[in-house]
């Protein structure tokens, strides 16, 4: 069945903002004294809506937040978040655009998937000059669907958005293994994990994924076959 879409998660995967998110998520959480480190944020949070990673990080620790600390902590991320983002530059990362370039060329699709907002999201497709219809087809985020990952939710919004027929047509790329988990719930061709930005080799490698590779140019090889 010939491939017809890859859906790339954005952070860490075709993003470089140096876990900038993790980083700015785990400040936020110590702020409500739960002295969790960055380690422990990116295993627990890693790729998915960031209020379900806040409260994913607090339930595997010691320590509690009642539901209304973890709503604030949450909106102290998002305006941290902005802050950092005005400050600290992010570039795409390396290969991105040859392999969005490589796809485009042969008819695949590009889509950009995120557990970012649809506001964060759209910021950072300012910051690195990536728009819908230039350099990516579509961009799907958390707060355009009901369930998110692992849940196949903005997969299957993708599909349907460009009328793919089947997600036996669409490959999923992520650097956690909550992507390779969405890739395989929504029926993916392929699941891939790349090394690039939250999680490990040996993390993703939890998740059994079709493919790990180390670099986005790694995967028009495998593509290629």
């Amino acid at each position: 069945m010939q491939i017809q879409c890859v859906v790339f998660d954005m952070a860490g995967t075709t993003v470089n903002e140096d876990n900038l998110v993790y980083k700015t998520l785990q400040a936020a959480i110590n702020h409500y004294n739960v002295p969790v480190d960055l380690d422990h944020v990116l295993l627990h949070g890693a790729g998915k809506e960031k209020f379900q990673a806040i409260k994913d990080i607090i339930s595997n620790s010691p320590f509690t937040l009642d539901e209304m600390a973890q709503q604030e902590a949450f909106n102290y991320f998002l305006a941290q978040l902005d802050i950092a983002y005005k400050i600290f530059k992010v570039t795409p990362m390396p290969g991105a655009e040859q392999v969005f370039i490589a796809l485009k060329a042969k008819g695949i699709h590009v889509v950009l998937n995120t557990g970012y907002n649809r506001a964060t999201a759209e910021s950072l497709l300012a910051q690195l000059g990536w728009s819908e219809g230039a350099q990516i087809d579509l961009l799907v985020t958390a707060s355009d669907v009901l369930h998110n990952r692992p849940m196949p939710d903005m997969i299957l919004y993708a599909k349907e958005k460009l009328n793919i027929a089947d997600t036996k047509q669409i490959v999923k790329i992520g650097d956690s293994c909550i992507d390779i988990e969405e890739g395989k719930n929504a029926g993916c061709l392929l699941n891939i994990g790349i090394t690039t930005g939250a999680q490990t080799e040996t993390q993703l490698m939890q998740a059994k994924p079709d493919y790990i590779v180390h670099s986005l140019t790694e995967m028009l090889e495998i593509l290629s076959k």
